[in-house]
């Protein structure tokens, strides 16, 4: 599973950040973190983003609290690296590459 990690975490980081990048291109809000209001307004537009955007924040708050059990549990250190690059680059890859991690401590216990 290790590798399947590996290669869903490349995915996880490529994939959705096209859009990002050419969006922040193209409107100057890298990362959508140089326009807030900009970035509220696009996540909370309508009923159906709205819908999808808080789906994501919840799973977000629960990697949140699940990575840091599992970082306590087999010894990953500097848990919050991966809350930074799940703010900054979204769940997709970071999800995945935590896995990665983890898979390769517990091969280690």
């Amino acid at each position: 599973m290790k590798t399947t990690y590996l290669i869903l975490a490349v995915l996880g980081f490529i994939a959705p950040n096209i859009p990002v990048v050419k969006e922040s291109y193209e409107t100057g809000n890298w990362l959508f973190w140089l326009d807030p209001q900009a970035t509220w307004n696009g996540m909370f537009g309508n009923a159906i983003s709205t819908a999808f955007i808080i789906d994501l924040l919840v799973a977000v708050f629960v990697f949140f609290i699940w990575t840091y059990q599992e970082s306590k549990k087999y010894g990953i250190k500097r848990v919050w690296l991966y809350w930074v690059i799940t703010m900054l680059f979204g769940l997709g890859g970071t999800l995945p590459l935590f896995l990665y991690i983890r898979e390769t401590k517990k091969a280690i216990a």
